[in-house]
């Protein structure tokens, strides 16, 4: 995704990501590379109103995920409020 134009998440969307973030969800990320990513959702960052991540634990490490990469999101934490979000 081209740098000159800023991605911005849907707000429906990104209320699942602070739902995420607000529990604490244990989650899996299928990224635009289609690579897989695990860890516990802890917040979201916004860098100027343009660029967004979300900050993921993993293990005793955090990780920043852009949210444009964002494909799919999938809960692992039993008795979740929702399962599955797709991005795209």
């Amino acid at each position: 995704m081209p740098d000159a134009d800023p991605f911005i998440l849907d707000c429906d969307l990104h209320d699942y990501l602070e739902i995420a973030c607000l529990f604490h969800y244990r989650v899996r990320l299928i990224l635009t590379d289609q690579a897989p990513v695990e860890g516990v959702a802890r917040t979201t960052l916004t860098e100027s109103g343009s660029r967004e991540w979300l900050r993921l634990d993993i293990g005793s490490e955090h990780r920043d995920i852009e949210l444009h990469r964002l494909k799919q999101l999938e809960v692992l934490t039993p008795n979740a409020r929702f399962r599955e979000v797709r991005f795209r």
